[in-house]
């Protein structure tokens, strides 16, 4: 359903050990959206991600899931709403010890009582989805950064959950390979309708992939932007946002006009 809500933060107050990192955030996510969380280093993106998905446990607010609010959620409850999303962490996180296939069968093998077979035909699927198929008996150390990133997809994936979070996947690939990755992000959105929630930085990326943006300020704690980041970039007037955007850090300062660019002195 167009604009169907799927996640809604509400009033959510994140932080460690009592100093708040992001203070008081509310948004929804829609069904089907590539939707990035971005901002500059230290303003907290994936403290926000982190307590989204239960790894961490906000000082307050709400997460919902649907009709489902995860904070408050235990037992049972707390494990259906975390079968609704996968999550892709920021260096793969995939078990050395396992092939590409064992790491991807491992989610069922927990989660689900199919047979062995079946687990094993399931998971070689997921990696074809993401172009592994080839590799799929081989051990993460042998591959390269972008497949590494690639089969932490398929394995989130091998629940069919509708939602995916990845944590800056681009972070430590080269252009290619960061390219490459963007194209199966819109691949699996456009083919499968999977919603993706994304932190990342990669401006480049960000125009590329994303439907929606929440822009985060570490000065203000809080969200200081929100839409079509093409848009942001060239209608914003905040100075933080245009900045950002532009990657033109002396926009708003004496002696530079409103691009960044020197003015010259007569």
């Amino acid at each position: 359903m167009e604009n169907e809500t799927v996640i809604s933060v509400r009033n959510l107050t994140c932080g460690y050990d009592g100093n708040v990192v992001v203070d008081n955030v509310s948004f929804d996510i829609h069904r089907g959206e590539v939707f990035v969380i971005l901002g500059g280093s230290g303003c907290g993106k994936s403290t926000l991600l982190k307590n989204m998905i239960g790894l961490i446990q906000p000082m307050a607010g709400e997460v919902f899931y649907g009709e489902d609010e995860l904070t408050s959620a235990d037992g049972a409850r707390r494990d259906a709403i975390i079968r609704k999303f996968g999550v892709m962490y920021q260096m793969g996180a995939l078990f050395g010890s396992m092939s590409l296939l064992q790491n991807v069968m491992l989610p069922l093998e927990e989660f689900t009582d199919l047979p062995r077979e079946a687990i094993s035909i399931i998971a070689k699927s997921k990696l074809a989805m993401v172009d592994l198929e080839q590799a799929a008996y081989k051990m993460p150390a042998a591959l390269s950064g972008g497949m590494k990133k690639r089969a932490a997809i398929a394995r989130a994936m091998a629940l069919d959950p509708g939602i995916l979070f990845l944590d800056e996947p681009g972070a430590g690939l080269d252009p290619i390979s960061s390219a490459s990755l963007d194209e199966l992000i819109m691949d699996l959105s456009k083919n499968l309708g999977i919603t993706f929630v994304i932190v990342t930085h990669e401006l480049e990326s960000i125009y590329k992939i994303a439907d929606r943006v929440i822009m985060l300020d570490r000065e203000v704690k809080s969200i200081v932007a929100e839409g079509d980041p093409r848009e942001l970039r060239d209608t914003s007037t905040n100075l933080f946002v245009r900045r950002f955007f532009l990657r033109q850090p002396n926009i708003g300062k004496p002696g530079y006009d409103e691009n960044g660019q020197p003015v010259a002195q007569g």
